[in-house]
């Protein structure tokens, strides 16, 4: 990644934006993608977008779902999107929350939106243009890590992913009435 030109990203939060949001998804079976999820990745690889992955698993502190089972599901989510040509270029999660069961895993942390310890692992990791940058996110939290780590944050409520990230992302007049 060094030496690679600086180019924008969208960092996506998982449950509510790529997938349907059933509550507490770690496996694959209880997974459902969001309409337009997989061909709104495959628009931002196209547009030259690095794609990430920013999501809260509280899941894991509160004892309903191991690290390994989330990533058997990220693993899946990949493959997916492969079979589609499209990419999430990486991922980072934050298995903790002060309110787990867990002892490993409670605790506070920089990383648990809304803190954009997430986001600005992954800008120090790549080559992000920072300014060109948005996140998607449905709830508050989300909104309020992408103002902390000075990127523009945009609020999902549901619909189709491509269409939306069509109209809001790429500008691209007339998106929605797929």
């Amino acid at each position: 990644m060094a030496g690679e030109k600086r180019r924008p990203a969208v960092f996506l939060d998982r449950d509510g934006v790529l997938n349907v949001d059933h509550g507490y998804v770690a496996k694959p079976e209880q997974f459902q993608w969001i309409e337009g999820a997989i061909a709104a990745v495959k628009a931002l690889n196209e547009a030259g977008f690095y794609v990430f992955v920013t999501t809260n698993q509280s899941g894991i502190a509160r004892g309903l779902y191991s690290v390994d089972d989330m990533h058997r599901l990220h693993d899946f989510m990949k493959k997916e999107l492969a079979r589609f040509g499209a990419r999430i270029d990486d991922l980072r999660y934050c298995p903790y929350h002060p309110e787990g069961t867990i002892a490993a895993y409670t605790r506070k942390s920089d990383w648990r939106k809304p803190a954009p310890g997430m986001i600005l692992d992954l800008i120090a990791r790549w080559p992000v243009d920072r300014e060109k940058s948005v996140l998607i996110g449905d709830k508050d939290a989300d909104l309020a890590a992408a103002r902390a780590a000075e990127i523009r944050g945009l609020k999902f409520e549901g619909r189709n992913l491509e269409n939306f990230v069509r109209r809001e992302v790429l500008g691209e007049k007339g998106a929605g009435v797929r």
